[in-house]
């Protein structure tokens, strides 16, 4: 059963979500970061460039098409639609930077949701919580400092 984790309380979504990414990669996993938004996406993608000035955040945006990198590269970034993600890719984390329930979470050893502070952000975060919760998954919550 998938593991789910919700880090609530959070400032800033994207640059919270390059600290896990750089967690991640440092533990030797690899994610799938989905957002709903194209541009925040975008967003995203440049804030990993620019994040660190001494780490590497390998990452490739599949939702723009075939890449010949994403067998090889352990972050992939992703629009909503799970039909951008390839059969063969690895299926160890999904980051949830949407405020929706991404269809194919089961799929993943793993989901973590980030819940923005903003009031909105919130009530949707508090729903997909509902949601997890009713199907029967053991939630686990990190307050975000």
């Amino acid at each position: 059963m998938t593991r789910i984790d919700f880090h609530s309380n959070v400032s800033n979504q994207l640059d919270y979500a390059c600290r896990l990414v750089r967690k991640a990669l440092a533990a030797k996993c690899h994610l799938v970061v989905r957002h709903q938004n194209k541009e925040q996406l975008a967003q995203f993608n440049q804030l990993l460039w620019e994040f660190s000035a001494t780490d590497f955040l390998p990452h490739v945006a599949i939702h723009e098409g075939p890449h010949p990198l994403t067998q090889h590269t352990p972050v992939l970034l992703s629009l909503d639609a799970e039909s951008d993600i390839p059969e063969s890719t690895h299926m160890q984390i999904l980051l949830n930077l949407s405020d929706q329930v991404p269809t194919d979470f089961a799929r993943f050893e793993r989901l973590i949701e980030i819940v923005p502070q903003a009031a909105q952000a919130t009530q949707a975060g508090r729903e997909r919580y509902r949601f997890y919760q009713q199907q029967g998954y053991q939630l686990n919550h990190i307050h975000a400092k």
